[in-house]
Formats: structure tokens, C-alpha cells, sequence
């Protein structure tokens, strides 16, 4: 059967690509059965000519074979065919038929060679980076190098766990190794997931700096969705490339789709939530694993600190790196994990005026009025004593601990604390389970135990009267951010912006109440009565996880981006540590409350303190302190204190250490969750450890070889310089090859086919035709509508587009400096913008069935123009050679065509053109010798073509067998018959990525002589 793309890729239905490996039936000379498509090449399918986009290996149904229409009917048309179920003929290269190009310095012929080298995927030989200098970035070589590691053949499959630490670019990271997969015609099937309140901000960072559309199914995204396709049809199959949250994927929704569904690449941000097995985001995450070729996980805090779970992840990555899941050394990872720090050399040359050195974090002390001092006092007598002889008023030894942080944060905090747990020790109580819990081991006398819940209940309601006395203006340190903010200017008129962080719900409600109005902000009626700080005119947000929508928090990190919204304070909960950008308009930042986690301090500073901020960014604690001694520091002697002091300014101080020290959090604990890390600091200090003694004993603990493994891994590149691809071009720019492409298909021209028209700053404006907005529908129709892309009623839609990155750069900061959109009106070309990839289809269909160009350039004698490509049993080149056959008939000989060769030719826009070539026949009878002679060429070479996949491919295959000897008896319960199973799919997939059959031969054009001379056809 063969399925229109336009009505439903069916292309992308599991057929179970990538769910295991199986070698392929073996001819009878032994070798693997070869495709006989090749992207590029024409093939004949029910009597229609067909250009070759992609070919994929299917279980069941022989090569699927994806094409787009040449022949006039079905031109432009994008269908899907099974060779098992249809006929499809590859043409006879020696039976190509030479047309005259009488186009305007044969434009339409130099089209087509620029087009077929375009859209020839490069081979798996080919390591080297096309697009490095292409897309909307800064040239930063630390953001080359992920792409460089996943092309370079060491781990068979492009996957690649990227590490850096929060701020070094990831999602640029990720951009440029999804474009180099799209050059290679890996990356057609794309799926994007990451979590819920960073969907906007990625979709929007590839779309503007890279061009690659994206479908973004969010709420409104599946409401689009289910408009625009049948019920009950896979979203994933219609549309090509999507990005999607995490928490809708794993929806049960979506679960019988995914298994029917296979991806060229798979992208999974903040993967660090994907490692604990038996959960769903695990199981969905090994789904996936096994549903794609190219993988990407990405996480600043890779994993767990649990060495199994770590292991886990490693796994789906390649399931022959860890031998011993409870041991293993970098040597095991360093094919498909990359991880650097800001110290790193190669990072810290290429930031240099691209990112502002961090300014230092300052903590700011605030002494405890008296009315908060009684409630140190209540907590350091009855909840945490000094004496730890002294019995708590709390049984569970984690509750002291929980009020004691509610108030660092703020009295309204524990206020509500407080509060909660009266009410739960007013509920009747639960039946316990048979192993106690965490914190209650053994069964305990329901005497004892009511008696234990009166005294605590007792206890937190004179806590409660002591907290209920405290008013906003006995809180220390709303006294101490104030007087701050005002010596930061921030205020009614000012341009300044902060983001103000807090661990607790009531304390940001609390905060964006009380501090606009005491800086003078003007306020008004809220238009929601539950967020009165509404009414402070957009000057202030709030956002948390627990009442924030994700389209609120999408919304709110826009509006936060944007220079002209009004927006100057953001509170905001650890929802925005992760992944969030607020630095594009804001250096200030502040800990209200510090976390008892290092990790969680580095991941707030990571928000402003991050690639493209332009001010040094400024971090500011507010810190509690009380006078009133507690215990008695047993190494120096002096009196320690129940407050901020205790904790959180140590780790404050430890965290800016780390940053310049060892590079990040997790390195210096060996812990690499935040939530693990407070609660072994708060066991920790239970039992009577301080501080700097909980992180040394993190140190010195099972997974501190964790931390000394993954400080920085791939930080010291191979080679300075990230070597880049070599593909022949005839323009001598992008920008060029759409000039004359526009000239080629549009009639009588574009100017008045698209009504185009050019600026002066380098801006391209025209109206986009059907079949170009077909393939801008992954876009957001809000972007489209807001751009006025799409027609109204009354009006022609308007595509602007640009090749100039300085005019992009301008346009892109000028939204962020907007009110309204962090949208550019204007969108940056790049190499695979679908802009390209509709002219370069259309021009390939100008040159008709089976056909090939007489150019008529400065060469001596006819050159014959040809390509030959060798492919694997997987459909995907791993040699493509451009040859010129020159010599023909009595002494001919081959070289490769590169560009200096076709300049030489004098192959470009100002070679004159002839209507009719001097001697058509003369060159029809010398083309089945030019391919024969290109044929030879190859097979002579096909040793050294050998030998060079073989180099690849060895070092893998070495890497198995050992892997293979390391773990059968790794455990110590070997399991040889699944370690054999594992090594054999490994294998089968490397032999799988051997050229496969002889290679395809395709006859581009043919140079004939300027002038009659010698070695013209026509003067023999």
C-alpha cells in the first residue's frame, strides 16, 4: 500500500524499527541482502516517477520507501511504498536521457546539482559537522561537541547523555545535533519531551535559532490536534515532529499510540527524573529507548547518586556500557556522555563576553525581632533541644526539623505548618503498616501513643499562639529585603527586575502582597479575588507548582522575558530551578528561604546565572539569625544557634565554592537529588552532625565515586577544532541558491507570483503558497496568526524571512524587549528551514523523468557529472562519491567533483548558457561508458571504502566482547544466556552498518566544451 503524508505519515507506525536487532537473510555469496534505494535516487512506481526521500529496514513489509512526486501527476505529492507490496523500479543509469537546459546561465541545471547535493543524506563516514557556522548562535565550540561525540561512530546509534551543568546552552546543544541528524536523514521523525513549564521556551529556542518546527501538545496543542485529524488517529503518525510534556505523555491517552510508533530521534530533557524503575516516567522512558535510533537525555544533575539507577539510564543509551551495574569507570561512558562545568578551558575561552562572569552570593543578615525570637526560644527548649538527652515535644523526628524550616522561611509559613499538622493529629488514626514506616519501626502501645499525640498537639498550640502574635512588621527579614530592594532602585518607574525565591506556597503569597505595596507599587482590583497581587498593575507574579497551570507558567516566564511588560517581581517557587530562563531581563536574585540543599541553590542561581546574560548576575540570602545559644560546636567551642546560620549561609558559602572549585553542587556531596540531599542533611543533623561533617561523610560514602566519576567527563576535546563535513556546492551561498531557486519555479517571477519584495535591512517578505504553509503547520497557529503567516478572510498571509544574523539577532532580542511575544517577526534561514526544503524539493521536480542536463562550461572535453552512493542493510549511505568522468571514450578517467572543481568548470552564474548542446547525440552515446567508468572507479576503491568502516566499527565491536567477558560473572549469579542475547543484538547492530550490495550509480549532468576543440565530440 502506499500512503499520502498529506493525509496521515503513516511512515511513522511501528513496525519495530528499532526494537531489536536481527541480522538480515545473507545472500549466497554471504554477504547482507542490500537496499536498492538510495535517497536521491528516481524510482518508477505505478508508472510514476518518484524522487527518493528516505528509506527505512521494516520487519514485515521489505524497505519502506518514503518519496516525493515528480511526473506531472502526482508532482509534489508526498506518498509511502513497501517494496514487498509494490514495484519499484530503479532507472537505469545508463539509460539516462540528456535534456538541453536552455534557462537563463543554465540556472535550472546548476538548481539541480545544488539540490541533489542538498538533499543527499551524508554517510555514516562523514563525522564531520555540516551546519556548525548555519543557525542563530554565537560560535561557541563547547556547543559543537555533543554533536561531534554522537556522530563520531564510537557508540553505534547516535545517543548521548549531555550533562552540563545548568546554564551552558543544552537546548542549543541538543538544536545542533537534531540539524545534523536532518542532514544525515536521521532526524525526520523527531519527538521532544521535557517538562511541562519549559514546552513554549524550547519549542520557540529551535524554531528561531535552528528552524525546526516543532508541534507543541500542550492543552491547547491537542485541542488543535483533535480538530485537525480524525478521531481516534495517532497524533504521532499525522504529525512529524512534536515536543510534549513529560506528565501528558506518560497519560494513558497517548500510551497505545506510543507503542505503535517509531522515531528517527527521541530528545528527553531533564532525563534525571527518568531513573527510578517501576515508575511510569522509567517505563516510559525505555519504551521510547526502544522505539528510536537517535537518543538524547539531558540533565545538569545526571542522576541519583545511586550508582544501579544511574546504570539504568546508561542503559538506555547502549545496554553493553555497564558490565557491573554497582561499579563502573568513566572509560565505560565516554561514548556517549558528555559533561562540563564553566570552569572547563574550552568552555570558559568560548564565554568569554558571551556570558557575564557571576558575581558573589551575599548573605544578608537579619537579626530576629523579640516577638520572633520567642519563637526560636520555643523551638530550641521543647522541639529541637540543645540537649539531646532532652526528649522533643514530637515523636517523629523529622516534625521538629519541619517547623524549624517553616520559619526560616517566614511565620505565615509555619503559621500554615503548624496549622496542618494539628489538623492531622485531629484525625483518628491510621492503621500502621506491618513494617512501621520510616519512622515508626515497631508497633507501639495505643496508650503510649495517645499520650505522645496530646503532648505534641499540646506543644504546637503554644507554638501557634507565639507565631499568631507575630505581625508583618516583626518580620526581620521582609525588613531586610525591602530596605534591599529599595538600594536596588526597584520600584514604580524603575526598569529593575528581581526574581525572589521561596521553598513555601503561603510565604510567596505573602510576599507578593506585602513587599509591592510597601515599595509603592500603585494598586488596584485584583480580576481574581485568590491573587490579590493581580491588582498591583502586572507588576507582580507569582508562580508555584501547586496552583500555577502550565499555561500560566509558560505565560509568566514569557512575560518575565519580555523588556516592555511590566512585570519587576517574581516570586516564585523551586518550579522555576529547573530548566527555566529568567535571565534575559533580570541579574538580581534572591533566596527568601535557603534550601538545605546545595543542589537546589545552584539550580535557583542557574536561572539568571546563564549562557547569553549580559550583566553579572547578583545573588542575594535573606538570613535569620537569633542570639539565643543552643549548642556548643564540639571542633571550635563557640555557641552554635537554631537559626539560617546553622544551615543554610553554610551551604550558601559551600555552593559558591563549589562553583569555583569543582565546578558544580553535585560534586562536592556526590548526591545528586536535591531532595535526597536534605534529607540525609536533616538525618544528619539529628544525630548530631554538623554541616561540614554530613557533606564529608556524602564524600566518603558509597557514591562518592559518583561525584569523583562525573565531575567533568569530554571536558578536554580530541582536538582543538571540531572537524567539519565536505559536501561540493555550486552556489557560493544559501542565500544565493534561494535567489535563483525563487527565479526558477516562480512565473513570470516572484515578485509578482509571491508579490516578494525586499528591505533594505535584508528582510525577504512574500506571500507563502499552499503547499509552502502545509509545512509550516507544526508551528503554533498562535505564532502564525501573531506573524500573519497564515491569510485571512480579507487578506494574503506574509512570510519574512532573513539570511542575515545580525537583522535575525536584532529582531530576536527586540521581542524579548516587547510586551507581547518573545516571537521574532522575522524568521532566521537556516540550512533547514522548511523554506529550503520546499524550493529544493520544487526544483528537483523541474528536471523530468530519468533525466539529466547538458551544461555547456569550460572544459576541454564532455565531463559526465555522477554520483555514487553505497548503502548498509538499514537503507543509509555509508559512502557518497561525486565523480567527474572526463576522457571519454579512449582514455577516461574519474575525479572527485568538489567545488573548486566545479569553479574550475566555470560551473556558476555567469557561465553563458547554451539552448541546444553542439553535439546531443555524440553525448547520449558516451553515457553508459561514463558510468561504467564511475563503476570502476568505486569498485576499485571499495577496499579502502571497507577498511574505513572497519575502523570505525572495531573499537565498538571491542568494547562488546569485553563487556560480554566483564558480565557474566559481574553480579556473581551470571546470567549468559542475557548477556549473550545483549551482545548479539550489539553485534547484529554493528554488522548491520556495513555497505551492504553494490553501489547506486545516478547520472547527474554532463559539461560539454564552450568551443569546439579536440576533445569535443563534435569535432570527431
Amino acid at each position: 500500500m502506499s500512503v499520502e503524508a498529506g493525509t496521515g505519515a503513516e511512515a511513522g507506525q511501528g513496525d519495530g524499527l528499532w526494537e531489536a536487532w536481527e541480522p538480515e537473510e545473507a545472500t549466497t555469496d554471504g554477504r547482507y541482502s542490500s537496499v536498492g534505494y538510495a535517497p536521491g535516487a528516481q524510482v518508477l512506481v505505478r508508472d510514476e516517477l518518484w524522487l527518493v526521500r528516505k528509506v527505512t529496514r521494516t520487519r514485515h513489509d521489505g524497505w519502506m520507501v518514503e518519496v516525493t512526486g515528480v511526473s506531472s501527476f502526482v508532482r509534489g505529492v508526498d506518498a509511502v511504498f513497501y517494496d514487498r507490496l509494490d514495484a519499484i523500479q530503479v532507472l537505469d543509469p545508463r539509460e539516462t536521457e540528456l535534456r538541453p537546459d536552455n534557462s537563463p546561465n543554465h540556472r535550472k541545471a546548476r538548481l539541480f546539482l545544488e539540490a541533489v547535493m542538498r538533499k543527499t543524506f551524508l554517510p555514516q563516514t562523514e563525522h564531520g559537522l555540516a551546519f556548525a557556522d548555519s543557525f542563530l548562535m554565537d560560535q561557541q565550540v563547547h556547543q559543537l561537541r555533543p554533536a561531534e561525540l554522537a556522530l563520531s561512530m564510537k557508540n553505534p546509534q547516535p545517543r548521548i547523555l549531555i550533562a552540563d551543568v545548568v546554564g551552558l546552552g543544552k537546548t542549543l546543544e541538543i538544536g545542533v545535533l537534531l540539524a545534523e541528524l536532518i542532514r544525515r536523514g536521521r532526524g525526520e521523525r523527531i519527538l521532544v519531551v521535557t517538562p511541562q513549564h519549559v514546552l513554549e521556551q524550547f519549542q520557540r529556542e529551535l524554531w528561531t535559532r535552528f528552524a525546526i518546527p516543532l508541534v507543541r501538545l500542550d492543552s491547547t496543542g491537542i485541542q488543535r490536534v483533535q480538530q485537525e485529524i480524525p478521531a481516534g488517529r495517532n497524533p504521532f503518525a499525522y504529525f512529524k515532529r512534536v515536543i510534549i510534556s513529560v506528565d501528558t505523555l506518560k497519560s494513558d491517552v497517548y500510551a497505545h499510540h506510543l507503542e505503535h510508533t517509531d522515531w528517527d530521534a527521541v530528545v528527553i530533557d531533564e532525563s534525571h527524573n527518568l531513573v527510578n524503575r517501576g515508575t511510569k516516567n522509567n517505563t516510559l522512558a525505555r519504551l521510547l529507548a526502544g522505539k528510536t535510533d537517535a537518543l538524547v537525555l539531558a540533565s545538569a544533575t545526571p542522576h541519583n547518586g545511586d550508582a544501579s539507577s544511574f546504570a539504568e539510564l546508561i542503559k538506555m543509551l547502549d545496554e553493553a556500557a555497564i558490565a557491573d551495574p554497582s561499579k563502573y569507570e568513566v572509560k565505560d561512558l565516554d561514548h556517549l556522555y558528555i559533561r562540563r562545568t564553566k570552569t572547563s578551558a574550552e568552555v570558559r575561552d568560548s564565554l568569554k563576553g558571551a556570558w557575564a562572569d557571576r558575581g558573589p552570593s551575599q548573605p544578608i543578615h537579619a537579626p530576629a525581632s523579640e516577638k520572633e525570637l520567642a519563637v526560636f526560644a520555643e523551638l530550641a527548649s521543647r522541639w529541637i533541644p540543645g540537649d539531646p538527652a532532652v526528649p522533643s515535644a514530637s515523636t517523629y523526628q523529622l516534625i521538629p526539623y519541619q517547623l524549624l524550616k517553616s520559619f526560616l522561611s517566614s511565620h505565615e509559613a509555619l503559621r500554615e505548618t503548624v496549622k496542618t499538622r494539628i489538623k492531622t493529629l485531629d484525625k483518628p488514626p491510621a492503621e500502621k503498616p506491618t513494617n512501621g514506616g520510616r519512622q515508626q519501626m515497631r508497633p507501639v502501645d495505643p496508650a503510649v501513643r495517645e499520650a505522645a499525640r496530646k503532648a505534641e498537639r499540646a506543644a504546637l498550640v503554644d507554638l501557634q499562639a507565639l507565631v499568631e502574635q507575630i505581625q508583618d512588621q516583626d518580620s526581620a527579614k521582609l525588613a531586610a529585603l525591602l530596605d534591599e530592594l529599595r538600594a536596588l532602585d526597584v520600584g514604580p518607574g524603575s526598569e529593575t527586575r528581581v526574581v525572589v525565591f521561596s521553598e513555601r506556597i503561603p510565604t510567596l503569597k505573602w510576599l507578593a502582597e506585602t513587599v509591592p505595596a510597601a515599595l509603592g507599587f500603585p494598586r488596584g482590583t485584583s480580576p481574581d479575588e485568590n491573587k490579590p497581587w493581580l491588582g498591583f498593575g502586572g507588576a507582580v507574579q507569582v508562580m508555584h507548582g501547586d496552583a500555577t497551570t502550565d499555561q500560566e507558567q509558560n505565560a509568566i516566564v514569557e512575560k518575565f522575558g519580555l523588556r516592555d511588560d511590566p512585570v519587576r517581581l517574581l516570586f516564585t517557587g523551586d518550579v522555576a530551578s529547573e530548566g527555566v530562563n529568567l535571565h534575559q531581563q533580570c541579574h538580581l536574585l534572591f533566596h527568601y528561604d535557603l534550601p538545605w540543599s546545595l543542589i537546589r541553590i545552584e539550580q535557583r542561581n542557574g536561572r539568571i546565572d546563564r549562557y547569553g546574560q549580559e550583566h553579572q548576575p547578583q545573588f542575594r540570602a535573606l538570613v535569620l539569625t537569633s542570639d539565643i545559644p543552643w549548642r556548643t560546636d564540639e571542633t571550635t567551642g563557640q555557641p552554635r544557634t537554631l537559626d539560617d546560620r546553622l544551615v543554610g549561609e553554610k551551604l550558601l558559602k559551600r555552593e559558591e565554592e563549589a562553583h569555583k572549585i569543582e565546578g558544580s553542587a553535585e560534586a562536592v556531596t556526590g548526591l545528586y537529588r536535591a531532595q535526597e540531599e536534605e534529607t540525609r542533611l536533616t538525618q544528619d543533623l539529628i544525630a548530631g552532625r554538623t554541616v561540614e561533617e554530613s557533606i564529608k561523610q556524602s564524600q566518603q560514602s558509597g557514591a562518592s565515586f559518583l561525584a569523583g566519576l562525573l565531575g567533568q567527563v569530554g571536558a578536554v576535546p580530541e582536538h582543538p577544532e571540531v572537524p567539519r563535513a565536505v559536501v561540493p556546492t555550486v552556489f557560493g551561498s544559501t542565500a544565493d541558491y534561494f535567489d535563483e531557486a525563487l527565479r526558477q519555479i516562480c512565473h513570470p517571477n516572484p515578485e509578482d507570483q509571491l508579490s516578494l519584495r525586499r528591505d533594505d535591512d535584508g528582510t525577504i517578505a512574500f506571500e507563502p503558497p499552499r503547499d509552502l504553509l502545509y509545512r509550516l503547520k507544526s508551528l503554533p497557529k498562535s505564532y502564525l496568526d501573531e506573524q500573519r503567516i497564515l491569510p485571512s478572510k480579507t487578506e494574503p498571509g506574509r512570510m519574512r524571512v532573513t539570511f542575515s544574523k545580525k537583522l535575525a539577532a536584532t529582531r530576536l532580542k527586540a521581542a524579548r524587549d516587547s510586551s507581547k511575544s518573545q516571537w521574532p517577526n522575522i524568521s532566521y534561514v537556516t540550512d533547514v528551514h522548511p523554506v529550503l526544503d520546499w524550493l529544493t524539493d520544487k526544483v528537483l521536480v523541474e528536471i523530468g523523468r530519468h533525466q539529466a542536463p547538458v551544461l555547456a562550461a569550460t572544459v576541454d572535453g564532455p565531463v559526465f557529472l555522477v554520483q555514487g552512493i553505497y548503502s548498509n542493510t538499514l537503507g543509509r549511505p555509508t559512502v557518497v562519491e561525486w565523480m567527474a568522468v572526463t576522457g571519454l571514450p579512449d582514455n577516461p578517467a574519474t575525479l572527485p567533483l568538489t567545488a573548486d572543481l566545479l569553479e574550475r568548470y566555470g560551473v556558476g552564474p555567469s557561465m553563458p548558457g547554451r539552448a541546444t548542446p553542439r553535439d546531443m547525440a555524440g553525448l547520449k552515446a558516451l553515457v553508459p561508458g561514463a558510468v561504467d567508468e564511475a563503476t570502476r572507479y568505486l569498485k576499485a576503491r571499495e577496499n579502502d571504502y571497507r577498511q574505513q568502516i572497519e575502523t570505525t566499527l572495531a573499537p565498538y565491536r571491542k568494547r562488546v566482547t569485553h563487556w560480554k567477558q566483564e558480565a557474566i560473572f559481574a553480579s556473581g549469579r551470571p546470567d549468559k544466556r542475557g548477556v549473550d542475547l545483549t551482545a548479539s543484538r550489539r553485534l547484529s547492530l554493528v554488522k548491520s552498518l556495513e555497505t551492504a550490495g553494490d553501489p547506486m550509480l545516478r547520472l547527474l549532468a554532463v559539461l560539454e566544451p564552450l568551443a569546439a576543440t579536440g576533445g569535443d565530440t563534435a569535432a570527431r
